[in-house]
């Protein structure tokens, strides 16, 4: 199996309740929004083999063939219509899970989303990396985090530290609790069908700082993402 065989779920679902239009909408100088964004830096990032654009949304579906037509980078770019039953709000991850893969027969499934703005080509990059490398070191599959080392209660006590020893221990003393931010996940075929899963029995936790973690989910997000995104590219241009 070619190491660069790594293969791009890109799902996008019509009909966002909380983000109308939330994958097509303008975002900054993207006129096509966080669906064009995505696709350009998928369309610079090496290692990957294809690119798996899936939805049930008639103007993504449009966008991205008109994408395909002139499309420049070196994984194949793939636009596959959802059938509607797998679009509802009511959709699970899990059957959606199952119907990428299968779709895959080899290679490995590069699980991520458009709501992911600040994960660019680099990153994408960086990640395909780290998931190999880290495979020597008995990791079968990766996914993106969040290190949380702070003050976390249940509803009654902490979760990750002992108030008996000490009652406000230094934070960099509390243990560290990592939350699953859906950036991205990786994965070898075959593992993720015998688990029907985007992640296999032990995944290589892939942190990520919290501007590339941030992840457009509400309405308050995309104005955010699209304020933090337009401040960057002025220090770019200025830099």
């Amino acid at each position: 199996m070619s190491q660069n065989d790594v293969k791009v779920f890109l799902p996008c679902r019509a009909g966002s309740e909380r983000v109308p239009h939330k994958n097509t909408r303008p975002f900054a100088e993207w006129q096509h929004g966080l669906l064009e964004l995505k696709l350009t830096a998928l369309e610079k990032a090496t290692g990957i083999s294809q690119i798996i654009l899936d939805s049930n949304d008639e103007k993504v579906l449009e966008y991205g063939r008109s994408r395909k037509s002139n499309w420049s980078g070196t994984a194949e770019l793939y636009v596959q219509e959802r059938p509607n039953h797998l679009g509802l709000s009511s959709t699970t991850t899990d059957a959606l899970i199952q119907y990428a893969l299968d779709n895959l027969q080899e290679g490995h499934l590069l699980w991520t989303h458009v709501t992911s703005p600040f994960l660019g080509h680099e990153e994408y990059e960086r990640i395909i990396q780290a998931f190999f490398q880290q495979k020597d070191q008995g990791y079968d599959s990766l996914m993106t985090v969040n290190r949380l080392q702070t003050f976390l209660w249940d509803e009654q006590q902490p979760m990750n530290y002992d108030r008996d020893q000490l009652k406000w221990p230094r934070t960099q003393d509390v243990k560290p609790v990592f939350e699953v931010n859906s950036g991205a996940f990786l994965v070898p075929v075959d593992i993720a069908k015998t688990r029907q899963d985007r992640i296999g029995h032990k995944p290589y936790l892939f942190e990520l700082n919290h501007i590339e973690a941030f992840d457009v989910d509400w309405p308050d997000d995309f104005t955010m993402a699209e304020l933090l995104w337009q401040s960057k590219s002025q220090q770019r241009s200025h830099g």
